[in-house]
């Protein structure tokens, strides 16, 4: 079970990938274009061309997880460009991207950061 967590790393792909690779595949994606490290422990993030699908790859150090969501109707509103300013998301904004929605319009607090005294 993937479980995510406010430390965690999540990575954005901004290209689009070709849906038939594996797990394999797309950590060599994410080692080549990302410049991360597949057993990190982040979540990375990729959509397919026609903006009708997800696959997300993280592993848990015991294996990697592999998920794909296809949408059942509609594309995906949202993507990161070349652009934009970054390429991570917090984990609030995942749970937008994955049910659809645009991670850039929704209202929440701002991020808590702790104190340093």
């Amino acid at each position: 079970m993937i479980q995510i967590t406010a430390h965690m790393k999540i990575y954005v792909s901004f290209d689009a990938i070709d849906f038939r690779k594996g797990i394999d595949g797309i950590a060599r994606v994410c080692r080549e274009k990302l410049l991360a490290d597949p057993f990190s422990g982040s979540l990375f993030i990729f959509r397919n061309k026609r903006r009708t699908g997800l696959k997300i790859l993280v592993y848990d150090s015991q294996g990697f997880w592999l998920c794909h969501k296809r949408l059942s109707v509609g594309k995906l509103k949202w993507w990161p460009s070349d652009s934009s300013s970054s390429n991570k998301l917090a984990p609030h904004e995942l749970q937008v991207l994955i049910a659809g929605g645009n991670p850039t319009n929704i209202n929440c607090a701002d991020t808590w950061r702790k104190i340093n005294q």
